[in-house]
């Protein structure tokens, strides 16, 4: 293996949120979820209105009724994960997309011909997801990261401590570099205890496993109103109060063969030849509120053609994360394994609590629709996310150390593009298909592995999405005042997960290198059935 020997320490004042980047991406996402119509056309509804969704998305949608609309959604969800060459584990779920009422007052005036208002709930995003997996013949060790984390530090400031005492840790490392070094996996190497070796022998080889588990959702109430200027202009503004409730489980561990290790049986710790094996795990729950406002108009210059823009502003949460971790080890030196025998570790962190604020995106949507007759009609929508607006701050309002320069390095804007078409068979059904394409949402240098990635506190790990394709269709049927759509979605979205960052050494030449890490492409995959029940009045 290779032996990591750059420093990190000129970095590490700004680490101490510096994981949070990838977590505030993956809360600021959304899901295609709302009405069956409006999934069954993928969500090309930025230029058509008319529907609850709408409220959501364009509120200027909103100026298109005509009269009272009022529908329910519910949807069943089948959904798998596989990291790459692994079994997929699947889960299914009933879910409520959204509940929504619209209200629609006709004016007598030739200029505001209508005003109405709306309010709704719609499930922005669910988290539900569970993969897991493991990696022979790893080309480095998580233990080296450890140590050159830990440079510069004195072994006396790292302060033992075990699962049951409620002592806390006492040390300007990371969580994980504590836990390192007290389960005996980094050990100082010099005299003066300020620098520190892994696992990561040259002649040493080892097998990784890792498991993520992930379950919790993100809600959006929506009050909005909106109006028809002149059937030419309809218009909409809406503010949105958010919730969200994040669970997140992570696991990795590596089996170490046929390198040094740190053998405390004795009077003394001596470095002996063995192998060695450990685990460490990281529980989180992120809780908070927020809310935003939303603007759009759709303006109709014809009949057959209709142009819709929309904007809004980031979600303004104020989030709580409650965390803990701990490790465990098994060490066995040449000299124990004789004698049959090896020592265990196990140490736990405090539950750590932390306040802060998440500013998510700024979104841009232009959207374009067709209007063939009285038959069908094509929609076009283009999304624009600017995932570098995001903005990590502490509860009085300060951004976080290095916050901004790591979402300028690390992301990039996100494009989305949505396609939907309805064809109306006659008086009562109608026929409906779309498709949307997500791009990916971080820069090439963090999607190759090859730049080092910011990553502190307890959990060294991080993920994001390269892509995500949704493939959609539906029915609908309307009798009277009553109507019932179905829609089906099939979803595919390809995510990287790493262990930890890639990680930079220096070569047997002396050359600077850079290091993959652990890292893994992982799919997703979703069919959803959804129906709607509404009536308009």
């Amino acid at each position: 293996m290779k032996k990591i020997l750059l420093s990190l320490a000129c970095i590490m004042p700004m680490m101490a949120f510096g994981q949070y980047t990838f977590d505030a991406l993956k809360m600021s996402g959304t899901d295609l979820r709302g009405t069956s119509r409006f999934v069954s056309m993928a969500g090309a509804f930025g230029a058509l209105g008319g529907d609850i969704s709408s409220i959501g998305q364009n509120p200027g949608g909103l100026g298109v009724y005509r009269s009272s609309d009022i529908s329910i959604t519910a949807s069943w969800d089948f959904m798998s994960s596989a990291p790459e060459g692994v079994s997929s584990i699947n889960h299914n779920k009933v879910i409520f997309n959204n509940v929504g009422y619209a209200g629609s007052m006709k004016m007598q005036s030739d200029v505001l011909k209508y005003l109405n208002w709306g309010i709704s709930f719609n499930r922005n995003k669910t988290f539900n997801r569970h993969y897991m997996g493991g990696i022979d013949g790893i080309p480095t060790t998580f233990t080296d990261f450890i140590a050159d984390h830990l440079e510069g530090t004195p072994s006396s400031d790292i302060v033992m401590r075990s699962e049951y005492d409620s002592a806390p840790f006492e040390n300007s490392g990371s969580t994980y570099g504590i836990l390192g070094y007290n389960c005996n996996v980094v050990f100082p190497y010099t005299s003066d205890g300020k620098s520190y070796t892994g696992l990561g022998a040259r002649d040493a080889s080892g097998y990784a496993e890792y498991e993520v588990d992930e379950w919790g959702y993100a809600d959006e109430y929506n009050i909005s109103l909106g109006g028809n200027i002149a059937d030419f202009l309809f218009w909409g503004a809406s503010v949105g109060f958010n919730n969200l409730d994040y669970h997140y489980y992570n696991y990795y561990g590596e089996d170490i063969q046929n390198t040094e290790v740190l053998d405390n049986s004795g009077d003394y710790a001596t470095v002996v030849k063995g192998n060695a094996n450990y685990g460490l795990v990281n529980n989180s729950r992120t809780t908070g509120d927020g809310f935003n406002f939303k603007l759009g108009v759709i303006l109709k210059p014809v009949n057959a053609i209709r142009f819709g823009l929309a904007f809004h502003t980031p979600t303004y949460y104020r989030l709580t994360d409650v965390y803990d971790t701990n490790m465990k080890s098994e060490i066995y030196g040449d000299n124990i394994i004789e004698s049959g025998n090896h020592y265990i570790l196990k140490y736990s962190s405090p539950v750590g609590e932390v306040h802060y604020k998440l500013n998510t995106p700024w979104r841009y949507i232009a959207s374009v629709a067709g209007v063939i007759g009285n038959k069908g009609i094509v929609s076009l929508d283009y999304e624009y996310v600017d995932n570098s607006s995001m903005r990590l701050k502490e509860t009085n309002g300060e951004n976080f150390a290095g916050s901004v320069n790591e979402m300028k390095t690390y992301l990039k804007p996100t494009h989305i593009v949505r396609l939907g078409a309805e064809y109306r068979i006659d008086s009562n059904w109608s026929l409906r298909a779309g498709y949307s394409y997500q791009t990916s949402q971080v820069e090439k240098c963090v999607e190759n592995a090859d730049t080092y990635v910011v990553a502190s506190g307890s959990n060294p790990a991080y993920s994001y999405d390269k892509s995500v394709n949704n493939i959609t269709c539906g029915l609908g049927y309307h009798k009277g005042h009553f109507y019932f759509d179905v829609a089906y979605m099939h979803q595919k979205r390809n995510s990287n997960y790493h262990a930890f960052s890639p990680i930079e050494y220096v070569d047997d030449r002396g050359v600077k290198m850079i290091d993959s890490g652990i890292y893994t492409g992982v799919t997703d995959k979703n069919n959803r059935i959804q129906c709607t029940l509404g009536v308009r009045f």
